[in-house]
């Protein structure tokens, strides 16, 4: 069976569609991935198809705009939806023909792979990205995504439910999702990793500030006042800047901070004691997975619905990452590092992702979605 995957955006919307990409694969499946970074695809170990605009990372360091949940909506309604439609859906639509995937796989974001496996009447299966799911709401869905319908000709969706019309698929333990954002019914969830044993705190500490792979670059002095913080801390500090950011630009740090470009969080969550974050989906899920407490700095997107649930379940401290000073990160990494009730806390999360089905769980889910379509090899081209 050949399974295509899309996703729109940066590897905080492509890496939770992995370990499901990997398990197909295990399993003999043939698998490709569309999407805009198409080197992180690659390095994966798929083939990549180049949809959506690339463009130049820049390098300049912008001041910090304020958090505005009214400009994240625009960002959805105009970049995820209008824009994002209109260049990508004629793309995928070609590149399914051609391709002939038996199902689409998309993240939950992207929209465009919906509209073309629908217009072509193929299966699509969704994997969820945002850990608290509130940003995707439908009164800022429903107007966009009823213009894109009609620009394909498809027929009128008020409820949106086509957009989880087959199988939803979330790598996220269900209680960090927020009451107000029901999970689609019929959501199967599933483990992204192997069960992540409970690992007994370190006599030194071992902290790591990073703000993904987007953010940094409109983080004002966010990262000067971490560096500040956390280096006054009696632990060790691996800070990543992303690869726009030269970490010699921050200057001297103490001998017990380490500065970096980027580190793979694969390799340094195993031995960390507290993640300082600004709350992406991604870094939220691997946090929890290894049982480990989060100083969130939200500046945007996904990480204030993250950020408000991390704090309900006791999981999180959170901060203004406009006006946090030195002192108060030095301060609220401490007490995430000394009061045991965070990391109980968080140990509760990581038995309920440990419970979960992994995922090779979600392959015959997939390949039922396959036969009960009556699609296969034999099939016309769409």
């Amino acid at each position: 069976m050949r399974f295509l995957f899309s996703f729109v955006g940066g590897r905080g919307h492509f890496d939770p569609m992995v370990p499901v990409a990997q398990a197909l694969a295990a399993r003999g499946h043939t698998v490709a991935v569309a999407g805009r970074d198409t080197h992180a695809v690659e390095q994966a170990g798929f083939p990549a198809f180049p949809v959506g605009a690339t463009g130049v990372p820049g390098t300049a360091r912008l001041p910090m705009p304020p958090v505005d949940p009214e400009r994240d909506d625009w960002e959805i309604q105009e970049l995820f939806i209008r824009r994002a439609t209109a260049e990508r859906t004629p793309l995928l639509v070609d590149l399914i023909r051609e391709w002939r995937p038996d199902v689409v796989v998309r993240d939950e974001v992207d929209f465009s792979a919906a509209l073309a496996a629908e217009k072509l009447g193929l299966p699509c299966a969704t994997v969820l990205v945002l850990a608290a799911g509130t940003l995707l709401r439908k009164e800022v869905l429903a107007e966009p995504l009823r213009a894109a319908r009609t620009v394909q000709c498809l027929p009128d969706d008020p409820g949106l439910a086509a957009l989880h019309r087959d199988l939803v698929l979330s790598p996220f333990p269900p209680s960090y999702r927020d009451p107000a954002a029901p999970l689609p019914p019929g959501t199967f969830t599933f483990r992204s990793g192997a069960p992540v044993p409970a690992r007994p705190q370190a006599t030194r500490p071992h902290v790591y500030f990073t703000l993904g792979t987007n953010f940094n670059l409109e983080s004002g002095d966010l990262i000067e006042r971490a560096l500040a913080g956390l280096g006054s801390l009696h632990a060790d500090v691996t800070a990543t800047v992303g690869t726009q950011l030269d970490p010699a630009g921050f200057g001297p740090q103490p001998a017990n901070v380490r500065v970096a470009r980027f580190v793979p969080q694969a390799e340094l969550l195993p031995r960390l004691d507290l993640v300082v974050s600004h709350g992406g989906s991604g870094g939220v899920l691997g946090t929890l997975a290894h049982g480990l407490p989060s100083l969130l700095l939200p500046m945007g997107a996904d990480q204030p619905g993250n950020a408000l649930r991390g704090r309900a379940l006791g999981t999180a401290r959170v901060l203004d990452p406009e006006t946090a000073t030195p002192t108060e990160i030095r301060e609220a990494a401490e007490d995430l590092l000394t009061d045991p009730a965070w990391r109980a806390a968080v140990q509760r999360l990581r038995a309920e992702i440990n419970a979960l089905p992994g995922a090779e769980d979600t392959v015959p889910l997939l390949e039922a979605l396959v036969t009960a379509s009556g699609h296969g090899r034999s099939r016309p081209a769409p």
